[in-house]
């Protein structure tokens, strides 16, 4: 297992680029860079761009992974550039874009379903509530077209790995990959934002090892507020994500896993107030519309939050109000990377899991 950073994420990767940034996430000791898709290393998919960074990254000892886009086709549409690549046809963009990360080995790619709307509050914010088309509807279309793309992915020898993103459960990506098939589709696991979907991220684990490939590591507190339950990023080892019982349960899966750290982006990189997401615990409509969702799950994923509120009470960890007043700009986003990765190398020595670092591999 190898411990890299998000490469959209990693602070200031707008001005550096792909291949500084490589060089910047090897300059804090992390293993790798996984970009979102392969558009941000190269918007037109430039083979000797795309080379240069593959080049770059195997010249340092870095992993390298990237992705695709949105594989919802009522999502399609907020993501034009995967048509526009494909002029016009947006199955040719994917064709073209799969194409470009078979070329340089990238066989591991990033896929989901819908875009989170930071404009809206609580379920308006996820297209899985959206009322012009059901959640249903939305998958259905998702699993033709990833029907469609799975020849191609066959023949390329590459993964569509499907993010536990913020409007999807883990059962429905159980589900997808079970239905066009694991030899075409897997996942990205992302450790937090199954929190979203009210899912113990323990339990999400369990379901999904079989099936992953991919990840974002990332924790989050979660804390009662008006209207339910207030989500916020953290640094790995300070939220409500257990990663002592999360990565023995993926590395026994899938010990070849890179674990990616998706931290909070800074604000200098990207100027904005400090968000926190709401989930609607308590509504009606909310909770109906998670039917997968089982009582002894609920029960523990509730008692998660009350045991994190007593961390907070104890001085452990800094409120919701307080967490959102302090100082968040390059200093402190490389703090955030740099003491998430010390907490994954922490539980894999503690559970003797092998990483791949800089000077070698440890347990």
């Amino acid at each position: 297992m190898r411990i890299g950073v998000d490469g959209r994420k990693i602070p200031e990767s707008r001005t550096r680029g792909p291949v500084k940034s490589l060089a910047h996430a090897h300059d804090l000791g992390l293993g790798g860079l996984f970009f979102r898709t392969v558009l941000d290393m190269s918007p037109t998919l430039d083979p000797a761009e795309l080379s240069d960074i593959r080049s770059a990254a195997d010249e340092i000892g870095m992993y390298l992974e990237t992705g695709l886009g949105k594989v919802n086709p009522y999502a399609n549409p907020e993501a034009p550039e995967l048509r526009a690549i494909g002029d016009g046809d947006i199955v040719l963009g994917f064709r073209r874009m799969m194409e470009a990360c078979a070329a340089i080995d990238c066989r591991e790619l990033w896929v989901a379903t819908a875009n989170y709307k930071p404009a809206f509050v609580g379920r308006w914010a996820y297209d899985r509530f959206r009322t012009d088309v059901t959640w249903t509807e939305q998958l259905a279309a998702t699993a033709k077209f990833l029907t469609t793309l799975a020849p191609i992915a066959r023949d390329l020898g590459i993964h569509l790995n499907l993010e536990t993103h913020e409007e999807i459960t883990s059962f429905e990506l159980v589900r997808l990959v079970e239905e066009v098939g694991p030899d075409a589709v897997g996942v990205v696991f992302d450790t937090a934002n199954v929190l979203q979907r009210l899912e113990h991220p323990v339990f999400a684990a369990q379901r999904l090892a079989p099936y992953v490939r991919q990840t974002h590591i990332k924790d989050a507190a979660i804390t009662h507020t008006d209207g339910g339950l207030s989500y916020q990023m953290r640094p790995c080892g300070t939220g409500v994500v257990d990663f002592d019982r999360i990565l023995p349960v993926l590395a026994a899966a899938n010990p070849d896993l890179n674990l990616t750290i998706e931290n909070d982006e800074s604000l200098t990189d990207v100027p904005r107030p400090r968000r926190t997401m709401l989930i609607e615990v308590f509504e009606p409509d909310f909770l109906t519309g998670h039917p997968d969702l089982s009582v002894p799950e609920l029960a523990a994923y509730m008692d998660m939050v009350h045991a994190y509120q007593k961390r907070i009470d104890a001085g452990d960890v800094p409120s919701t109000p307080e967490y959102a007043g302090l100082p968040y700009g390059y200093a402190e986003t490389v703090a955030y990377i740099t003491s998430s990765a010390d907490h994954l190398r922490r539980v894999c020595a503690d559970h003797r899991l092998p990483v791949d670092t800089l000077e070698g591999t440890v347990l």
